[in-house]
């Protein structure tokens, strides 16, 4: 039922587009009739959001792995470098919040932990949203970011990198089990913003998984049942990740691309300065809107690493 309800969902976003662009010729014909010059205009705004639209779902046509259309769990962590690096952990945060907030998905910050002096060393989010796995599973490996840091008074230019990982989330049906024995649940108090009870109670759940030495955590909510089952949530889709990694071991290999969080290891650069480029470096796509980019412009950087999966794929 569920991959019935998501191929009605393609037919249905297809005849969608297919009706939108003939009410446009149909408007258009009108209008060079009348010679109606703000109605042309308005064919030409309502055109480009169709492109738009059709773009998005071309994209979704390269999405046929069984969780493609699953939420999606992602992971960002600061490299070394310290205050540099958790800005920029910050920066990729708000990128791909953009970038779910314009899709119309939901975020949900499940643990975080503040950096020192500003931006994150690591958040742990949920991304709500018809194939949010499958578009961000491009987003998997290290960051790299050039330019001139605003923490150094000397205004000298800065590398620094962060690591993004992302899996799916899995359904509540798929055959995960968890015994007691294998894992060990610690409760503390919850670190950064969140209220008076959130910080004076030990709301937060922290998971160990003994046999694989997978930890997960949560502390966003003020009640320690729900962070659990949150937790478990965050602990049965790694497992399954970990295993869906183990039977495809001749493909892809997910963590293995990821990489450290190094120079040599990045998959995509964004330099700020002495110009400004983005460039992806697996699929060689690159722009040079920068500020774009940032405000979560990035479907042109998943579309290519879709491609280049496929293409992939065929070769073997």
């Amino acid at each position: 039922m569920s991959e019935l309800d998501s191929l009605k969902s393609l037919n249905n976003s297809w005849e969608s587009i297919k009706n939108q662009v003939q009410d446009l010729i149909d408007l258009k014909e009108l209008a060079v009739i009348e010679n109606d010059g703000s109605t042309l205009s308005e064919i030409e705004i309502s055109a480009k959001k169709v492109e738009k639209e059709l773009s998005a779902f071309e994209t979704k046509t390269k999405l046929g792995n069984q969780h493609d259309k699953n939420n999606a769990i992602m992971s960002i962590h600061a490299g070394a470098g310290g205050t540099e690096s958790c800005d920029w952990a910050q920066m990729l945060v708000r990128m791909y919040s953009r970038w779910a907030e314009d899709k119309g998905f939901d975020i949900e910050a499940v643990d975080s932990l503040d950096g020192d002096e500003a931006g994150i060393k690591s958040i742990t989010m949920i991304i709500k949203g018809g194939y949010a796995y499958g578009f961000l599973q491009s987003e998997v490996g290290v960051h790299r970011l050039v330019r001139v840091s605003p923490f150094d008074s000397n205004k000298r230019r800065h590398t620094s990198f962060s690591s993004v990982d992302v899996i799916p989330e899995v359904d509540d049906n798929i055959n995960i089990i968890i015994e007691d024995k294998d894992i060990r649940i610690d409760t503390y108090r919850a670190s950064g913003a969140g209220g008076q009870h959130i910080n004076k109670t030990d709301s937060a759940v922290r998971i160990t998984h003994i046999p694989t030495g997978i930890i997960v955590q949560s502390q966003n909510d003020r009640s320690q049942i729900k962070n659990r089952a949150t937790a478990m949530k965050l602990l049965k889709a790694k497992l399954y990740e970990l295993e869906q990694e183990k039977q495809r071991a001749s493909y892809e290999k997910h963590y293995n691309e990821k990489g450290a969080i190094e120079w040599g290891s990045q998959i995509r650069s964004y330099v700020f300065m002495p110009y400004q480029l983005v460039k992806d470096h697996r699929t060689g796509y690159e722009t040079s809107q920068v500020n774009s980019v940032m405000d979560g412009d990035i479907d042109g950087f998943i579309d290519e690493y879709l491609s280049w999966k496929l293409e992939k794929k065929d070769d073997k």
